[in-house]
């Protein structure tokens, strides 16, 4: 019996047998091989066919006339359920053979500082022993044979001495990378762990800056050692790298001479340059090893006029250690270890070069996170949109930073030259009359236009500004500092052969852009994304010349979690997507100068977290002291804008007005997210017209219990900023309105923000009929005099719009309304339930 129990309750499928469960016939059914491939196209094109669908499809395949539909809805959700396990499988496997490899670095770094302890026990315990038995003298020589520096690179005159010079480094790098050479420190946020980068390290103690990095990659060690030696690609700040010699090694590796060029990453200070021996090699445990160091004198190395705009900096022993994981894959270390002369920079601009978290940040966690980069996208991991691949979306990242940054620094020999200025030194303006925008075509030869390229770029210090909340807030409120007539004159230099000048034709920008992402990185620190801007004529006669413009976006350091040295906002006008596409990078550059604090401030956001986690709760719940809200930082700008050579003067005299408007507008968004006041009067200053953040929220709770005859919060005897900070965080989206003839959003917890992905400032630009569709606005205004005479009101399921564009699905929302002290209303609350993005 209870086998025929069994053998009821069982099926089978792919080629064997499958059983309706619950059929009154107790009949086993065996699918045909034929009728299982029918099956399977059918749900390589459809998983989850509907109950037409498979009525259709026994109609329309004779093949399956002996099967009932219950029994082809059974062999579905088997055939789902099998696929899903074979998914889940694989991810467990995935994840099995990650936490191994990390288990492994793991004990390698634990038995590193084990030794760490060991040794600086002993050499304590010898300290100890000299102050006992020495003389005051002795003490001192002693102090001074401990502590003396190592001797200097030997200089380089002949092969034997690069050979000497290449095995001394090799040494040194690997006593960095896996020994106690250098006294680490984790790296202040970064924990390591399956899914983190690895496992990341500063340096304490030492000459210079160093930071120190290894993680797991998919990817073969010689194809990991091939990415990392080509810096230009993966370190943004990296100009250009030339080797000049090369030379045999040991083991067949390979000595080359390499002078390497980075830009500056501000206007405030000169750009480095490093003259280098890089020495590649095979370990005796099989391993790779890239390691490099600077070659002995600041002189050495090309002395042309290219390098007069750069300060000699120095590197100490660092590179690359690839070792071949079991199983596939590698395990990568990186040492970074640099000096970078930051006597001739600015003191309050000196922990841009003195500080090892600024250098684990832009170069050795950039190079471990590029590798994984390309490690999922060689393995089909990463799939973007529009079938675009990878490495073009990439290439275009490139090209944008590099723009920026070219224009930032503005070398000479890539034809920039200083203007001449109006008596005001706020606003620096360069002029390339090399860099072309496009060739004009005659119809039979092709020449270029004479002018060239406008720099304008102005840098400026920020006080108590989180770098993330501004620029979030730039990327998504350009009409709060754009000029769409800027926007459209930098457009039209790519479609046509002459630059109109601005103003001809005075546009402005509808406040209304859409944003459409391309790609991202693995961890989202870097975004690419295409921008749509919508014009607005001025008149009924500037109707046909009106369009939109499309800009090519580059956004760093702005998600929730992001840890940078630099947050960005770069952008270009395009037209299409050749790989030959021009593109006039412009935009902002934050670089936060107090590296202790900004762990903390990039994690706060542009909304009602500004008035929660800027008091003395969350400062104590994160450690920080109360000083760490004063953030320090250097904001860079930088437009570019076409001429034409009988323009110059004008569009030179143009672009410094603009920067200077943009200088102006950023200063006022700036003193608005400033956290400059503790607790909630800081978020009550952006909340302006409203009560005070608690007094709403307790409105809110209060008025759902008396219309729905339930709690909207599930501990409802809590007051005050605990009842406040309750309703930030609950799990659905909660936003308030304007009770008036046009809605106009005034407040919103942190779900609700997420929903309409925007800030608590922008979301007073958003009106409750812009994020219905168009079904959804019929279903609130038919229920407009239920809700006024009944005081809530429920929706049906349905999709709205975030501010960003993207629609937004939902399963019920309810609307009530707010009322203040004297049960007057005060304004319209919704809450939606269970959202997604579509």
């Amino acid at each position: 019996m209870a086998a025929a129990m069994a053998m009821r309750g069982g099926s089978s499928d792919g080629g064997g047998s499958d059983r309706g469960a619950g059929m009154d016939s107790g009949k086993y059914v065996r699918y045909t091989p034929e009728q299982v491939e029918t099956l399977e196209r059918v749900y390589a094109d459809c998983p989850k066919p509907t109950s037409s669908r498979r009525q259709q499809l026994l109609r329309e395949c004779p093949i399956l006339a002996n099967i009932e539909a219950r029994q082809i809805k059974v062999w579905f959700q088997n055939r789902r359920c099998r696929d899903k396990l074979r998914k889940e499988s694989s991810r467990l496997e995935s994840v099995n053979r990650k936490v191994s490899a990390m288990n492994k670095l793991l004990m390698e770094e634990n038995e590193r500082l084990q030794k760490q302890v060991s040794q600086l026990v002993h050499e304590n315990a010898q300290v100890r022993q000299q102050l006992q038995n020495t003389s005051m003298a002795n003490d001192a020589s002693c102090e001074s044979n401990v502590t003396a520096p190592q001797n200097p690179i030997r200089d380089a005159s002949n092969p034997s001495g690069l050979l000497s010079i290449a095995e001394e480094t090799l040494t040194e790098f690997l006593s960095k990378a896996t020994g106690t050479a250098i006294e680490w420190v984790q790296m202040p946020g970064m924990k390591p762990g399956p899914d983190s980068v690895g496992i990341v390290a500063i340096s304490h103690g030492c000459r210079g800056v160093a930071a120190r990095a290894c993680g797991l990659v998919n990817l073969e060690p010689t194809k990991v050692v091939e990415i990392l030696k080509d810096r230009p690609s993966w370190f943004r700040d990296c100009r250009s790298l030339e080797v000049f010699t090369v030379l045999p090694g040991a083991n067949g590796g390979t000595i080359e001479l390499v002078y390497t060029q980075l830009y500056a990453p501000t206007t405030l200070v000169p750009a480095r340059d490093f003259w280098t021996l890089r020495y590649t090699t095979i370990v005796e445990d099989g391993s790779l090893v890239v390691c490099e160091r600077s070659l002995s004198g600041s002189g050495g190395g090309p002395s042309a006029a290219s390098a007069q705009q750069f300060v000699r900096a120095e590197m100490l022993p660092s590179g690359y250690l690839v070792r071949p994981c079991d199983g596939g894959g590698s395990i990568v270390h990186i040492v970074d270890h640099l000096e970078f002369e930051a006597w001739n920079i600015p003191e309050v601009l000196r922990p841009l070069y003195e500080s090892s978290r600024v250098v684990a940040q832009k170069m050795t966690t950039a190079a471990l996170r590029h590798i994984r980069q390309i490690a999922q996208e060689t393995s089909g991991e990463v799939v973007y949109a529009l079938g675009r691949q990878p490495a073009v979306l990439r290439t275009f990242s490139q090209r944008l930073s590099r723009g920026f940054n070219d224009a930032i620094s503005g070398f000479n020999d890539d034809g920039w030259s200083i203007m001449a200025g109006d008596g005001i030194e706020d606003v620096v303006v360069a002029c390339n009359s090399t860099k072309k925008i496009r060739s004009i075509s005659n119809g039979v030869n092709a020449f270029e236009a004479p002018g060239g390229t406008i720099c304008a770029k102005a840098s400026m210090l920020l006080q108590s500004v989180p770098p993330a909340i501004l620029v979030r807030f730039l990327r998504e409120h350009r009409s709060e500092w754009a000029d769409y007539s800027m926007d459209a004159y930098l457009a039209s230099a790519l479609k046509t052969s002459t630059c109109s000048f601005p103003g001809l034709r005075p546009m402005r920008f509808s406040g209304s852009q859409i944003i459409m992402p391309l790609a991202h990185t693995v961890e989202n620190e870097e975004i690419l994304e295409v921008v749509r801007l919508e014009g607005q004529p001025l008149s009924h006669d500037e109707v046909l010349l009106s369009r939109d413009i499309d800009m090519l976006q580059l956004c760093t350091g702005i998600d929730e979690k992001s840890v940078g040295s630099s947050f960005q906002l770069v952008f270009a006008p395009i037209d299409d997507f050749p790989d030959d596409a021009p593109l006039i990078s412009s935009g902002f550059r934050v670089i936060p100068l107090d590296m202790k604090t900004d762990v903390v401030s990039s994690g706060r956001t542009l909304d009602l977290a500004s008035s929660l986690e800027v008091g003395s709760t969350a400062a104590q719940a994160s450690g920080a002291s109360p000083d760490d809200c004063s953030v320090r930082s250097v904001l860079t700008i930088a437009f570019q804008f076409p001429y034409e050579l009988h323009l110059q003067d004008s569009v030179a005299a143009m672009a410094r007005q603009y920067v200077r408007s943009i200088v102006s507008a950023v200063q006022r968004v700036s003193i608005a997210i400033s956290p400059s006041q503790s607790g909630l009067n800081a978020g009550q200053r952006i909340l302006s017209g409203l009560p005070e953040a608690a007094t709403l929220a307790r409105w809110i709770c209060q008025s759902y219990h008396y219309h729905l005859g339930v709690e909207l919060l599930t501990q409802s005897d809590v007051a005050g900023e605990a009842l406040l900070k309750m309703l930030w965080h609950y799990q659905d989206a909660i936003l308030c309105c304007s009770f008036k003839e046009v809605p106009v959003f005034t407040f919103a917890n942190k779900a609700g923000l997420d929903m309409l992905e925007t800030s608590l400032v922008a979301l007073q630009d958003l009106t409750l009929d812009k994020i219905f569709d168009e079904p959804g606005r019929k279903a609130l205004f038919s229920e407009i005099s239920k809700l006024v005479e009944e005081g809530h009101v429920y929706l049906p399921s349905g999709v709205c719009m975030s501010g960003m564009g993207r629609h937004v699905s939902f399963d019920q929302a309810v609307a009530w309304k707010v009322l203040g002290e004297d049960s007057s209303v005060h304004c319209l609350a919704l809450c939606f339930v269970n959202w997604s993005f579509v």
